[in-house]
């Protein structure tokens, strides 16, 4: 698939990115429930769709940021109005989650 924005973590990853670089482990703070392991493959797959940038420092202890790119910050606005729809039409959503849930119980 072309565009990862659909995928699980994805989204957050970038939006955790929004407002500078960042570390591996102040990335998965926030996103709590997140292995390391599907954070490393998140974070692979969005640099490798040049989406953001991983910057390893040559330093004791090692360090290594990752930051979002141009590309990568175009995103953040359709993230954002995805963000604002959900948030208007959730009663909705839910209820016909509820609906659909009920009918096919039967």
């Amino acid at each position: 698939m072309p565009i990862r924005i659909g995928e699980k973590w994805s989204a957050m990853v970038l939006i955790c990115l929004e407002h500078g670089p960042r570390r591996f482990t102040e990335i998965r703070t926030p996103l709590r429930g997140i292995t390391p392991k599907v954070l490393t493959e998140t974070l692979r797959a969005l640099e490798r769709d040049g989406l953001i940038t991983r910057t390893a420092y040559l330093e004791i202890p090692p360090r290594v940021e990752y930051e979002l790119t141009p590309l990568g910050r175009t995103l953040l606005e359709p993230i954002a109005a995805c963000r604002v729809w959900a948030q208007n039409h959730l009663p909705q959503l839910l209820k016909a989650r509820e609906t659909y849930d009920h009918r096919i119980s039967r």
